[in-house]
């Protein structure tokens, strides 16, 4: 058992009678002081007893939700948080319930409000705020990449933690989006809703989204709204024609990006893969915002033996935590599982994290172990300023790896394009810049047809891999190659054929 001590000072405001009737019903953690209150719940500091991890346990009264009809809109916001698995949205950890309240564990973030932060600070200097952005930007692509749509972002219902991290919260007025269906319910903060929710037009969801993100740039950089005035007709009138005022102290960049989000028509709006490629949010670019969050499914997949043995170590059986973890079952194993590991990967500063995950989804030209050095060398006339194989160690011990060009990403993609053809690789476009590919290897025309043979029937010879071309800076792009399936070999064994065919080998 692992307790942390400063935990008790903080349990000093708690009534012992409130608390009595949660410890039947939570055995498992050590209630503390009241946070909060809303209207018909109240959140409650607790600390996990086997982990010795806080927590945030929501307190939600039945009969206060049922006089008030919210009790549809409660318990999507709890499905859908359960579906929720990204370092910059909050964590549900498990729900109980019981006849008279519905008890939500979710991780604890302790610094508070973006909102009291911008309050506190006034306009924020652009990087930091790129910094801020760039978090809110990779989680609400999270979600629009599982389908929830969060229909009520603004500077309140984003967290910071300790280390200045953000965490998204509310789903409350957030929704399951589904092709072909349109979106119509007028909801969110007035000063931060899209022009199509507050005249009631259809929407299909992230467009909205990206709007409100848009305002809340605009305050981290100005301090300000885009939007605002105490008569609701006037503001709406004003979000609805788009007028608002740029200040002089902003970037070029930053004025030609607020702008692109806070478009009024929807239809023109920049997107998320176009924020992703604009100059103001690519300048320094961390290596973790290089590739999409993984979805929910891929990250239930992934269990990590490290995490799992101390889980085990606690008092769990193995097979059960391994079970619970495949089959995405909420009981004490999966709490504890999940609860070791945000708490490990909070101790590392962001770029860390990211930076190893990166390292692991990018099973490309090279194994992440193996030591490279920079390499850098005159190319030919496939691509222009393509480098090769550039992999650049920085003081900070991070590196990337692929093929980096200052050539028109149009022309970039048209010579990848030739290089496949030529190689017999088939592909399928995901966007204009993402493809995925499958080769199938020809042993036709080798000389010792027997030993081939041989080998063709151990190993497959079928490979899965992906292209995905990426803007890391002015006028600079990184041609990134990841194997999905297939033998490793064999795809390094492609991968220098298809460097052969660029001109780069």
């Amino acid at each position: 058992m692992f307790l942390d001590c400063s935990f008790y000072s903080e349990m000093d405001g708690s009534s012992e009678k409130t608390t009595s009737k949660i410890v039947s019903v939570l055995p498992n953690y050590r209630i503390g002081k009241t946070l909060g209150y809303g209207s018909f719940a109240k959140v409650k500091l607790a600390l996990h007893v086997a982990t010795g991890h806080k927590v945030a346990i929501k307190i939600l009264n039945r009969s206060k939700i049922k006089t008030m009809g919210i009790e549809t809109k409660v318990q999507r916001e709890i499905k859908i948080l359960r579906l929720l698995m990204h370092p910059h949205i909050i964590r549900q950890y498990e729900v109980i319930e019981t006849p008279d309240n519905i008890y939500v564990v979710m991780g604890y973030v302790k610094s508070g409000e973006l909102f009291d932060y911008i309050v506190e600070k006034g306009r924020i200097q652009e990087d930091e705020a790129r910094h801020l952005f760039r978090q809110i930007i990779s989680g609400v692509e999270y979600c629009h990449r599982n389908r929830i749509v969060h229909r009520d972002l603004k500077p309140e219902n984003v967290l910071l933690d300790s280390k200045c991290n953000i965490k998204i919260v509310d789903f409350g007025l957030s929704n399951v989006m589904h092709d072909g269906h349109f979106l119509k319910t007028s909801c969110g903060s007035p000063n931060y809703a899209a022009p199509e929710v507050i005249s009631g037009r259809p929407y299909s969801g992230p467009e909205v989204d990206i709007w409100s993100c848009g305002v809340i740039l605009y305050a981290l950089l100005c301090g300000t709204l885009p939007f605002d005035d105490e008569n609701i007709p006037i503001l709406f009138d004003k979000i609805k024609k788009g007028m608002y005022a740029l200040p002089d102290h902003l970037s070029y960049a930053a004025r030609d990006l607020i702008p692109r989000m806070l478009m009024v028509d929807p239809l023109m709006r920049i997107t998320i893969p176009e924020i992703r490629q604009h100059p103001w949010f690519n300048n320094h670019l961390p290596p973790y915002l290089a590739i999409p969050p993984l979805d929910t499914r891929e990250q239930a997949n992934k269990i990590e033996e490290e995490i799992v043995q101390k889980v085990v170590n606690i008092g769990l059986d193995r097979n059960q935590v391994v079970e619970s973890l495949l089959n995405r079952i909420q009981n004490e194993a999966t709490v504890s599982y999940y609860l070791l590991l945000d708490n490990r990967n909070r101790k590392c500063v962001p770029s860390d994290y990211f930076q190893t995950k990166f390292k692991k989804k990018s099973d490309g030209l090279f194994n992440s172990t193996i030591p490279v050095q920079e390499i850098v060398s005159h190319v030919g006339r496939s691509i222009p300023g393509l480098t090769r194989l550039r992999s650049r160690i920085k003081d900070d011990k991070t590196w990337t790896l692929g093929l980096q060009s200052r050539g028109n990403p149009c022309e970039i993609m048209s010579e990848v394009f030739k290089a496949l053809q030529n190689l017999k690789v088939c592909w399928k476009k995901i966007g204009h810049y993402n493809i995925k590919c499958r080769w199938v290897r020809s042993f036709a025309n080798d000389k010792n047809q027997t030993i081939v043979d041989e080998c063709a029937m151990i190993l497959p010879t079928i490979i899965k891999f992906e292209f995905q071309l990426y803007k890391v800076g002015e006028n600079k792009y990184l041609l990134d190659i990841q194997r999905v399936d297939g033998p490793q070999f064999i795809f390094l064994d492609l991968c220098v054929a298809f460097l052969t065919e660029l001109g780069v080998l």
